[in-house]
């Protein structure tokens, strides 16, 4: 077994106990999971937000980000607008209660990722937010793990 395998399980299993932690809180305080946190995040920081620029930013596929727009839809929290350029493609845009419903996350998402990594000195974490931010920008330049 090479030495990169343990890594790619390490980091794998990380994220996977962060995502779930920080989603089981945000869903018991705010009623809201960490994936549905990620959208609004993501509508609310992108001008002009449409279904394909969430796509691009989690890999994940158009279908899945359809339908999870739908149910931030049905919560209240976003609406679609008729884009102003092409009737055929919607623009995303967070409601009141979706603009509450992420500022009265961002804290707790905040807290709770503090405390998970209490424990790691912070010049150790940097050195993983460094490292991290380095392979996730040559992933993303070479276009690795798109949905197909």
């Amino acid at each position: 077994m090479s030495h990169i395998t343990p890594i790619f399980s390490d980091l794998v299993r990380v994220e996977t106990r962060l995502y779930n932690a920080v989603s089981a809180r945000l869903r018991a305080e705010q009623g809201l999971g960490l994936g549905q946190f990620e959208l609004l995040e993501i509508i609310d920081r992108v001008p002009g937000c449409r279904v394909l620029d969430i796509v691009g930013e989690l890999a994940i596929t158009v279908g899945a980000v359809s339908k999870a727009v739908d149910r931030l839809v049905a919560a209240g929290w976003c609406r679609r607008v008729a884009h102003p350029q092409d009737r055929r493609s919607s623009v995303l845009r967070l409601t009141s209660a979706g603009e509450e419903q992420l500022s009265a996350s961002r804290p707790i998402l905040e807290s709770e990722l503090i405390s998970l990594t209490a424990a790691v000195p912070p010049d150790d974490l940097a050195r993983v937010a460094s490292t991290l931010a380095t392979l996730r920008a040559a992933l993303e330049a070479g276009s690795h793990g798109r949905p197909g």
